[in-house]
């Protein structure tokens, strides 16, 4: 066989092996504890911006900048769904806390996982995305300024 030939069948049989692989990629849906996860990597959420997850009781609104949206995805090779669900969760909370900053407000309220667009409203829990390569967490959020602060 000659070297021309050679590179093709080998370049043939890694595309089918990639096209296979990703024929059975794996995209499992869970709901992670909240509590476990913000505990998860202790220093990573900061409590300057107080979080509220939906049904769960808060101070009096003074002001409402918006409901805002993250959409996170991290490297999960390697790590188990739950831990790399956990981090992507932490990165999806702090980029809301950070949209807090900027918009001038204090907390987050009425806080719903909205995985592929299908909103899950929950005090204790969040959903998650994982499969073997990535992990993904979406999260909506008010940004508010609470009465009082």
């Amino acid at each position: 066989m000659n070297r021309h030939l050679r590179f093709a069948v080998l370049f043939a049989a890694i595309g089918a092996s990639f096209v296979a692989s990703h024929a059975f990629a794996r995209d499992t849906i869970g709901n992670y504890p909240v509590d476990a996860a913000l505990a998860s990597e202790p220093g990573k959420v900061t409590d300057d911006i107080k979080l509220y997850f939906a049904g769960q009781q808060h101070p009096a609104v003074a002001h409402s900048f918006g409901n805002f949206a993250t959409n996170k995805k991290t490297n999960s090779f390697g790590k188990s769904d739950e831990k790399a669900c956990q981090h992507v969760f932490l990165s999806a909370v702090i980029e809301l806390q950070q949209r807090a900053r900027a918009e001038g407000g204090d907390a987050v309220i009425n806080i719903v996982s909205n995985y592929h667009n299908e909103e899950r409203e929950s005090a204790t829990e969040f959903t998650c995305g994982a499969g073997a390569i990535i992990a993904g967490v979406a999260l909506k959020g008010d940004v508010v300024k609470l009465k009082g602060k």
